[in-house]
């Protein structure tokens, strides 16, 4: 597939803002203006849920395959006709790549302008703007997430099934370099950040049958994929999770919420040691988000008190 060298410059966050991805908007326009005007430091691309096609799951699952379509959900029909060749195809293609027999960006794992309108309009914005951003930030959704809400025709989580879970696991780290390669062309470090709210579910009755080195095996493969690239791989979780699934692995930066789980993180107490030693970032996430009366609440410097 022949590799972008890893980049030489490390990302020196000195507490600047940056988002996570989506915005309750539909002009991708308005959008990227917002980004500029409050982050311009890490932008990133944005996606807009309202726009059908930005589902989060719906969003990264084109080139799966046996993707189908059922009641307006996607799905894996692994009964359809020739669903084996097509899984054949699929692995041969992504040899060819990483043998070099193929472009990345011709396959079916590079993102569709109608897919992620905002992806394209970043890398447009961003190769004009003067004086440059310090990094560049894109997202993917995490391998459990996708997973977990991703189907077979009879009903079970992809997940769960390890031929699906290969593919799927294969499908997003390529994605994910697709990704790094076209926002490193810009010249700037790479944050690429895997978003795996699900992870939250672990070790407890909602999935029954997570296991801890499926979820730390498929993490770090695309993990990874992005280091291959010469990307800094973020992960983001937006509850309370088992965050010794994050801080043991080999990711640049955490992601959390602070303002509603700051105390159910610091009690990972030698893991974040750890962490931080080895040269990991915390991405501390201070706005308040799923209360809207607490966001009603909250001002600059009401947070800057809380937190300083």
């Amino acid at each position: 597939m022949n590799p972008m060298p890893p980049m030489k410059l490390r990302l020196q966050p000195n507490c600047l803002p940056c988002l996570i991805g989506s915005l309750p908007l539909t002009d991708y326009r308005e959008a990227a203006r917002l980004v500029w005007s409050y982050t311009p430091e890490i932008p990133l691309w944005v996606q807009l849920p309202k726009v059908p096609a930005e589902g989060i799951t719906r969003q990264f699952a084109a080139g799966m395959p046996g993707l189908a379509e059922a009641d307006g959900r996607a799905l894996i029909d692994t009964t359809a006709p020739g669903f084996e060749e097509a899984v054949m195809r699929f692995y041969e293609e992504a040899l060819a790549l990483e043998g070099g027999a193929a472009e990345l960006d011709a396959s079916r794992f590079a993102m569709a302008p109608e897919a992620a309108a905002g992806f394209f309009e970043l890398i447009r914005q961003a190769a004009v703007r003067t004086p440059p951003p310090l990094a560049v930030k894109g997202q993917i959704i995490g391998p459990v997430t996708f997973g977990t809400s991703l189907c077979d025709s009879g009903g079970k989580a992809i997940f769960y099934d390890p031929q699906l879970r290969d593919a799927m696991v294969g499908l997003l780290s390529l994605r994910a370099r697709w990704q790094v390669r076209r926002l490193a062309a810009l010249g700037r470090p790479v944050l690429l950040f895997i978003d795996d709210p699900a992870i939250t579910g672990f070790g407890s009755s909602i999935y029954i049958g997570l296991g801890r080195d499926e979820i730390t095996q498929s993490l770090g493969t695309m993990i990874e994929a992005i280091h291959q690239e010469g990307g800094l791989a973020g992960v983001h979780i937006c509850a309370n999770a088992d965050w010794t699934l994050i801080l043991d692995s080999k990711a640049d930066i955490l992601s959390f919420d602070a303002y509603a789980f700051f105390d159910q993180f610091v009690i990972y107490r030698d893991p974040i040691r750890r962490f931080v030693g080895r040269g990991g970032i915390i991405a501390w996430g201070l706005v308040p988000t799923l209360s809207p009366e607490d966001l009603a609440r909250a001002s600059a410097e009401a947070l800057h008190a809380q937190w300083a």
